[in-house]
């Protein structure tokens, strides 16, 4: 790129960034373009799970307008397989997301413990990670028995019930070493060995537990490889097992130390490539921050990581030689349409943490063809998506339910969209949710508090309408990426200086 590129590429930087209301200056400070009370939204966006738990709910359960559901599940195979999350509107348990958003959410309380504290919500973030770690180790029946679904999905979809009153299907699908789901179980390995990281000065007992089961997810994974398809069409994989096994390793070498861990990711480098996302589907720069941490440690032999993960980087800062992820004309990072802030909060919670890993390890930045972005405009960047969602957008309307003052009030959610059962006992079938609670246009009876919805469209639309899903229905996947998002955001004046909306 010549002269006339990079004054190009770094004009477009700060059109961008000045659209989305950049708030963080070079040195770290706040502006006051766009500031929100992140302790407030990072409280909210661990509440959200709250009102997705299924099972038999705690006396201490905040989300009042829940009540208990699914408790026979498992039954029919003599298993007890009750609690866990919804994954999203519906009432189905798929837990290749369930463990997904579990590893994120560990991955927050590891690397953002002391903000998370000092905002009173480690406890609350505790038991987030514990309702889906429990599911898990409930689901793992044996060292190659796994199930992986509650729930039929098609019947489900099909139905507009609470979860209070579900009478459809509750059919049980697992994975084994005769029909392996290599995936889901290295998800789950990674989303127990990241748990066992969090309780270890809590409860070690149950820290030790975590770990001896993740590490035999990790073996059935690896040793019956098979590509999952149990969930198909709802979660299909279409990048493949290999950025899940190299998720898994990364987080049990950092969970347990123990070297062959390191040797795995080491001797399998050549899978790792530069994603276009990470997702439910996409782990390869989730591994690749980790690993790049290492690589910084001193493990050389780890060096590919650490590019990949600035190839990423690359991919998604506008003004980039190599950018692959547009931008809305109010500067939201567009993946594609269905439910795209899912990937928006991954690709922030990603930036976070990895530009604070390269400022730890004294790295000033990353090299993208000709322009070179700093630890601090990475940061930058990330911040503006985070403040979009939160309501610095066209819109000026926050895309977490409850969070400002303006926000979705019809969201796509079968429990949020009908009356509680505490306010309305009566059962409410299939045909009566749908009839009366799903096609009305009022709005929700429940404030789903924290979810964050699918988000506006590529030019910065949105339509509060129950059944556009894909821009109304919330995830847990979704959440949790925010929550590490929120929570870098809390970090201090060596990353951030706090900001409070007055």
């Amino acid at each position: 790129m010549g002269r006339v590129g990079i004054i190009s590429g770094f004009l477009l930087w700060w059109i961008l960034t000045s659209r989305s209301g950049l708030a963080v200056e070079e040195n770290g400070s706040c502006s006051s373009a766009a500031a929100f009370n992140y302790r407030d939204a990072l409280g909210k966006a661990i509440l959200f799970f709250e009102g997705q738990r299924s099972g038999k709910l705690p006396s201490n359960q905040r989300a009042k307008w829940r009540g208990d559901s699914a408790l026979s599940d498992g039954e029919p195979e003599n298993v007890k397989l009750s609690g866990g999350y919804f994954d999203s509107g519906d009432n189905v348990k798929f837990v290749w997301p369930m463990a997904y958003s579990v590893s994120l959410l560990s991955w927050a309380a590891v690397e953002y413990k002391t903000q998370i504290s000092s905002a009173n919500q480690l406890s609350y973030l505790q038991s987030a990670i514990r309702w889906g770690a429990n599911f898990i180790l409930k689901a793992h029946t044996s060292p190659t028995t796994f199930y992986i679904q509650v729930g039929d999905g098609n019947a489900d979809h099909q139905c507009w019930e609470r979860p209070e009153d579900m009478d459809t299907p509750r059919t049980l699908y697992k994975i084994t070493s005769s029909s392996p789901g290599t995936e889901v179980a290295a998800e789950a390995a990674a989303a127990l060995a990241a748990a066992s990281i969090v309780f270890k000065s809590v409860q070690s007992n149950y820290s030790s537990g975590l770990l001896r089961h993740s590490k035999l997810l990790f073996e059935f994974a690896d040793t019956h490889r098979g590509s999952y398809g149990g969930s198909c069409p709802f979660y299909c994989s279409y990048s493949g097992y290999q950025d899940e096994l190299l998720w898994a390793a990364a987080w049990l070498y950092k969970a347990s130390g123990d070297n062959k861990y390191l040797s795995y990711v080491s001797n399998n480098q050549g899978w790792s490539q530069a994603a276009p996302e990470f997702s439910w589907d996409n782990k390869f720069a989730g591994a690749q921050a980790l690993l790049a941490k290492e690589y910084l440690r001193g493990k050389k032999n780890l060096a590919k990581f650490k590019s990949d993960a600035d190839l990423f980087v690359c991919k998604l800062m506008p003004g980039s030689s190599s950018v692959q992820i547009r931008t809305t004309p109010g500067g939201l990072l567009y993946t594609r349409d269905s439910s795209n802030l899912q990937y928006v909060t991954s690709a922030s919670m990603f930036l976070l943490a990895y530009s604070k890993t390269l400022k730890a390890g004294g790295i000033s930045g990353v090299q993208c063809g000709s322009v070179k972005f700093s630890t601090s405009q990475i940061r930058s960047f990330a911040k503006t998506q985070v403040d979009y969602i939160l309501g610095n957008n066209p819109k000026k309307m926050s895309y977490m339910v409850g969070f400002g003052t303006k926000y979705p009030l019809r969201l796509h959610h079968r429990a949020a969209s009908i009356a509680s059962i505490h306010a309305h006992p009566a059962k409410v079938d299939c045909n009566e949710g749908m009839s009366t609670w799903y096609s009305t246009n009022n709005p929700n009876p429940n404030t789903h508090i924290g979810a964050i919805v699918g988000g506006p469209d590529s030019n910065d639309q949105f339509n509060d309408v129950r059944s556009e899903y894909s821009h109304l229905e919330p995830t847990t996947y979704m959440n949790a990426a925010m929550v590490g998002s929120i929570a870098a955001l809390l970090a201090g004046n060596q990353d951030y200086e706090y900001c409070s909306k007055i």
